[in-house]
């Protein structure tokens, strides 16, 4: 069933939706392009470099195969910060992952509602250390509330949590994913909301 999160969200202007997450965590959704403006971010209070061009985009729209859809799913083990991508009992791909450090990453059963090419995180304390502003976050699978699978820019410190809840990727697989699950992101488009023509992919978080 479509939550009443996802259909309020279709309904609103999704090219201006701010929403406030927990552990003071700022999303500014966008329509998913990448923001050429933005040349630095922060991470724990720290200056970074942010991505300088958008990535090279994959000469494929899709993942194709034989698998339907609903054979695809996510299964991200806290304990060991893995990723499994599961194609029925198939492994897809498999990656390490840093979940939540300064914010729990939410336990159970969830849906990606939303994917991003691209959007702007923002949170943290500035008092505490833990001040993040991040512009052209790639491939971001929002499945709960802010919560979202995305790729990684600001370390490489994969295999330890490194988040304020999220569940961060090597960029790389992050890619992988994007294209692979659902919904699928229409031609032209950099993002897209779940709905039930274009369901979003199930995603099992146990620690």
């Amino acid at each position: 069933m479509v939550s009443l999160f996802v259909l309020l969200t279709s309904i609103l202007n999704i090219n201006s939706l701010k929403i406030e997450g927990k552990y003071g965590s700022r999303l500014f959704l966008g329509d998913g392009s990448f923001d050429p403006i933005q040349k630095t971010g922060i991470f724990l209070n720290q200056e970074i470099t942010a991505l300088s061009a958008p990535l090279p985009e994959p000469k494929y729209s899709s993942v194709l195969g034989e698998v339907s859809p609903e054979e695809k799913w996510i299964e991200v083990d806290l304990s060991d910060q893995k990723l499994i991508a599961w194609e029925g009992d198939k492994k897809f791909l498999e990656s390490l992952i840093s979940s939540g450090k300064w914010g729990k990453t939410p336990v159970g059963e969830f849906r990606i509602w939303s994917k991003f090419r691209y959007t702007k995180m923002s949170g943290g304390s500035k008092e505490l250390g833990t001040y993040y502003y991040l512009p052209n976050v790639p491939y971001t699978m929002y499945f709960y509330k802010g919560f979202g699978l995305h790729g990684t820019y600001w370390h490489n410190n994969f295999g330890q949590p490194m988040s304020h809840g999220c569940v961060n990727l090597p960029t790389l697989v992050a890619e992988k994913l994007f294209y692979w699950t659902t919904p699928t992101v229409p031609l032209g488009s950099n993002s897209v909301v779940a709905n039930s023509s274009n369901p979003g992919t199930r995603v099992v978080i146990h620690d």
